[in-house]
């Protein structure tokens, strides 16, 4: 058994890649902004055209966050924004944090 230790199928190094990536993906949890805070931020990000992330409040089945939703707000209603075609709902979020990306010409 041993010697057949070192033989994968392509699908298990697949499948043990896909499993070390999600645990290095998991979402860390961000503190929690009070409405005025997230207001704020996202009033700042809309008005500068800046990217933003935004932490929802949710977990899932295994009490980790999900990955942030990042981009720049495309638009609002009375309940909740839209970040590249995605509503989220104001109650919803948990955290924004505006992102500050470097252009190509400064690297």
């Amino acid at each position: 058994m041993v010697k057949w230790a070192g033989f994968y199928l392509s699908e298990h190094t697949a499948a043990l890649a896909e499993d070390r990536m999600a645990k290095l993906n998991k979402s860390r949890k961000k503190s929690k902004l009070s409405s005025q805070e997230i207001s704020e931020l996202l009033h700042h990000a809309q008005v500068h055209n800046k990217t933003i992330a935004i932490q929802r409040e949710e977990l899932d089945g295994e009490g980790n966050y999900p990955a942030d939703i990042v981009g720049k707000i495309d638009g609002y209603d009375s309940l909740g924004i839209y970040i590249s075609l995605t509503k989220i709902d104001y109650d919803e979020i948990r955290n924004v944090e505006i992102i500050h990306l470097e252009k190509w010409s400064q690297v």
